[in-house]
């Protein structure tokens, strides 16, 4: 038979780091910290396997796999799972004899401990917690202090000589329990202790008596019986099953299955249950909770960072319930004046900092450790791979080379494409007029401006329509997980910089301020105010600025400024991505600052220069407009004339900053009715400017208005019906270039012919381009080499793509109008993509930001085959948005191509997934 369950404790585990994928992150690690003798409580996991088993037999039972995810809040105990709460038990036992097993695991933990579970004099209390293979922060359910009912309670009160603390734990029991493993609303019972704090006149829960919560807990009880017309179970082996069922029913809560869409995980995976006996950080002034990371998981400093609370439940530190303290002053906030665990606790800290070295030597990785200190002695509850910004996993990696702890290739493989465009956000111009009107803590860094949001599905919505969000809670919950996915910032007004915000933020690369006490929040009213003499009140849909390096909140919209990457060790990751790479990757710029920008983040050349982007500056548009206005050939020539040298300029202005590698430069794409005006005002304007009659431009506008733009009159087309043009831009770059030459610049221009669809137009075209060239060298007395091409983006040309290239020197896919051509969508209509990409799971992502390898992706493997098979030397790449996205990259690199052309911004981050692709492909 399978083993289902894996024990650890005592200084030995069934279990191992490696054993991932059965036992779940968590679980792997506390066998692993066992083995190593680390002072871990005993207890045991029950794997993956059995999660699916049990979420599969519940899928048999209500027809579908899918059926068993999602019924909605209040059908929670019949479809497994709430929108609300946690995830409520469905009415279905776990898989045979497992009980018995987990009974038998239990008596293990019992013998090591020297407790009895349910005994009434000196119980044993368990936590149960979820734990996938991957973290997952917030998204799927734990239960503390398992095991306590009205008998107990009183044993526990006895034996640790603290009635206070018992009957706090019995109600952060019975609530936990309530929402977890019934699908209440922990809201309901929240309620009862406000109202009564209150009565009592208390502003903080610990300042509740044992009397207190004596009083409170029935109150709780009598609630749940109430809602959910059963009593609350006393027996604590039928809590431990419900609890293990709801920990295996979470995995498909809402919140959890879009944290996986988010990030790419199998629904496959499923969760492993972990049972461990409780320590506790509530018995008093001697004991403690906290989260450590062993380095600054903000920007990757080599410091011991985290926070603790004394007399406190790991809850209360996630959860933002009080104000947590620093570990130390090193790692802390440095205006902070609470006191650090290293003063209030010197013996339990230093063994801590002896425990985060061992374990981070042990893993040669940034771990995020939670720890309990019980009366003064310490218990590692968890390690894993701590969560980090784009900068902090940057500096890590690098360092963590030079300190010998991994190696290039590793760091290469841990940082994260992402991570490294996390790097590049903007951050508040330090020069720039600032009305800062709260301060909170800097959780994770970057610059963002938006409207205020109070709530996550407002977020979502706001930014559906177009409108970028900050989205504020009192403190955010796992609920809020879709919100701040669509938000561009995050600010609480509770929590610290191990809250659920931070944390979950930091991984998403998403600028945070979390604890921001200068604030009341007042979610109802959709507002919240600033504290201090001169009180502010931000409403819904007003704008204000975060700035999550400094944890400033600023009003109105700030400037920002591009970051300086000077010493987050970005230079030296990407030189060894560099070593590894086989893809080139270009960069795609219309400016001479554009392209001094790519060059500068290490673009090894111009994959896409789009020149129609040049006609629309300044006074360039009249040139324009009056050549396509035109009555002859002669009048089209002369505004073409005009146009000339404004294009010549550009062209060198891009040599200059591309000194010595090439430049693709496409001839003019667009139908012409895109440069002309369409709004009556600016007709007649235009008809003024050009000495003729409003009532001839209105018509010559619309006899060139298309009813399908995208596949009309346009790219080749165009180059072959107005030859002129084309005629003046390939003697623009061709004199540019000769003159680049004359300043001693190693130039290597590429002339791109876009949208062939047959090999006739690029035959025809490639001769206007030669017969051209020919000229302007004659002209200048001076030759300089360049190459003819084309940009292939129509599923014909793929096609016959070895007819192609018998008149091309190099293909470029543009594999946006590829994507608009292959699948028939427009992408400026397509909003219909994320219904497609999320509720009805037509697509797994969306194609015009992810290369679909199945459809698009054969046609450029196919494409660039063919081609190849008529010119072995062809020369390929990919100038579409597809080029800055690391899938899309990995595709390409298999696909055989030579480079991908992406905006300036995204080539770091195309370099790494470059070398990450080829690392791959060598297993």
């Amino acid at each position: 038979m399978t083993q289902r369950i894996y024990s650890f404790g005592g200084g030995s585990a069934d279990g191992a780091s490696t054993m991932k994928d059965l036992l779940g992150g968590k679980g792997a690690n506390l066998a692993e910290m066992s083995s190593l003798g680390l002072p871990v409580p005993p207890g045991f996991t029950l794997t993956t396997a059995v999660c699916m088993e049990y979420l599969d037999g519940l899928a048999t039972r209500k027809g579908s796999f899918y059926e068993s995810r999602g019924a909605g809040a209040g059908n929670g105990i019949m479809s497994g799972v709430t929108m609300g709460g946690g995830a409520a038990p469905a009415q279905a036992g776990l898989p045979e004899g497992l009980m018995d097993e987990v009974r038998e695991a239990l008596s293990k933990v019992e013998s090591i401990v020297g407790k009895r579970f349910g005994d009434a004099g000196s119980p044993l209390l368990v936590s149960v917690r979820s734990g996938a293979r991957a973290s997952m922060p917030g998204m799927m359910d734990t239960i503390l202090n398992l095991g306590l009912n009205d008998t107990t309670v009183q044993g526990l009160a006895a034996a640790s000589g603290n009635p206070r603390f018992a009957w706090d734990s019995y109600r952060r029991f019975v609530t936990m329990y309530a929402n977890v493993a019934m699908g209440l609303d922990r809201g309901q019972l929240d309620a009862i202790v406000r109202a009564e704090m209150k009565a009592r006149g208390v502003e903080e829960e610990v300042e509740l008596s044992a009397d207190d919560w004596a009083a409170i807990v029935p109150q709780l009880k009598a609630r749940v019986e109430e809602l959910k017309r059963r009593p609350f179970p006393e027996d604590p082996v039928e809590q431990l099953e419900g609890a293990i069922r709801a920990v295996f029913a979470s995995w498909n809560t809402p919140r959890a299955r879009f944290y996986r869409r988010e990030h790419g995980f199998p629904d496959d995976w499923g969760t492993a249950c972990n049972v461990q006996a409780m320590v506790f950080g509530n018995l008093g002034d001697d004991s403690a909770t906290g989260v450590c990371f062993t380095r600054d998981p903000k920007n990757g400093g080599n410091v011991f960072f985290g926070e603790f609370l004394v007399n406190a439940q790991g809850e209360d530190v996630v959860a933002g319930i009080r104000t947590p303290q620093p570990l130390n002053r090193e790692g802390g906030d440095a205006e902070t004046t609470l006191p650090t665990l290293q003063e209030v606790m010197p013996a339990a800290y230093d063994e801590l900092v002896a425990v985060y070295k061992k374990l981070e030597a042990h893993y040669r990785d940034m771990q995020d450790i939670e720890f309990t200190i019980e009366g003064g002695r310490l218990w590692i509850l968890q390690t894993r791979t701590g969560k980090r910004t784009g900068q902090a996993a940057v500096r890590i990696a690098v360092d963590m080379v030079e300190e010998g702890l991994i190696d290039a290739v590793t760091a290469l493989r841990r940082v994260e494409p992402a991570q490294v465009g996390q790097l590049l956000h903007p951050t508040i111009d330090p020069d720039a007029p600032r009305n800062v009107i709260a301060r909170g803590l800097p959780a994770s860094p970057g610059a963002a401006t938006g409207v205020v949001v109070f709530d996550s599905a407002g977020a979502v919505k706001r930014v559906a329509d177009g409108e970028k969000v900050i989205l504020v809670r009192e403190e955010t919950s796992p609920e809020d997980i879709e919100g701040m996915a669509a938000a561009v910032g995050i600010l609480t007004a509770r929590g610290g910089q191990t809250s659920h915000a931070a944390v979950v933020a930091r991984g998403m690369g998403v600028c945070c301020v979390a604890g921001c006490k200068d604030i009341t929040v007042h979610e109802r009213d959709r507002l919240f105010v600033t504290r201090g003499p001169e009180s502010i009140t931000v409403r819904d849909g007003d704008l204000v600025t975060l700035d999550g390096s400094t944890g400033e909140v600023l009003l109105g919209s700030v400037a920002v400024s591009t970051p300086e990457l000077a010493e987050s060790g970005l230079d030296e990751l990407l030189a060894w991505a560099d070593q590894h790479a086989r893809l080139g990757v270009r960069a795609n710029a219309d400016t001479p600052d554009d392209a001094a920008l790519a060059r500068g983040f290490g673009a090894v050349g111009i994959g896409l220069c789009r020149t129609e982007h040049m006609f629309f500056e300044g006074d360039r548009i009249a040139a324009v407009r009056q050549m396509i206005l035109a009555d002859d050939e002669q009048d089209r020539t002369r505004a073409l004339e005009r146009i000339y040298p404004m294009q010549r300029a550009d062209f060198l202005g891009i040599f200059r900053a591309m000194d010595g590698l090439p430049v693709t430069i496409r001839l003019l794409d667009p139908p012409l009715h895109e440069f002309l005006p369409h709004e009556d005002a600016e007709i007649v304007e235009l008809a003024k400017v050009s000495g003729m009659p409003a009532s001839r431009v209105r018509a010559q506008v619309e006899n060139l208005r298309e009813a399908n733009p995208m596949m009309g009159h346009r790219g080749c087309r165009l180059g072959l019906t107005h030859p002129s043009i084309y005629t003046m831009q390939v003697r623009a770059i061709l004199d540019a270039a000769l003159d680049a030459k004359a300043e001693g610049l190693d130039v290597r221009p590429e002339i791109m012919i876009p949208l062939v669809g047959v090999e006739t137009e690029l035959k025809i075209l490639r001769g206007l381009v030669t017969r051209t060239a020919e000229k302007v060298f004659s002209t200048r007395g001076a030759r300089v080499d360049f190459t003819t091409g084309t940009m292939i983006e129509l599923p014909r040309a793929c096609l016959t793509a070895d007819r192609i290239a018998e008149h091309a020197d190099f293909f470029s896919f543009g594999t946006n109008d590829l994507t608009q051509t292959t699948f028939g969508y427009s992408r400026d209509d397509a909003g219909f993509l994320k219904l497609y990409t999320s509720g009805l799971g037509v697509l797994e992502r969306d194609p015009f930001v992810s290369l679909d390898t199945d459809g698009v992706g054969q046609l450029v493997a196919m494409g660039t085959e063919r081609g190849r098979s008529t010119k072995g030397d062809l020369k390929v790449g990919i100038c579409g948005e597809h080029g800055g996205d690391p899938r899309s990259i990995a595709f390409v690199h298999g696909a055989g191509l030579d480079y991908v052309s992406c905006s300036p911004y995204r080539v770091p981050v195309a370099r790494l997934a470059a070398a990450r692709a080829a690392l791959e492909s060598q297993g």
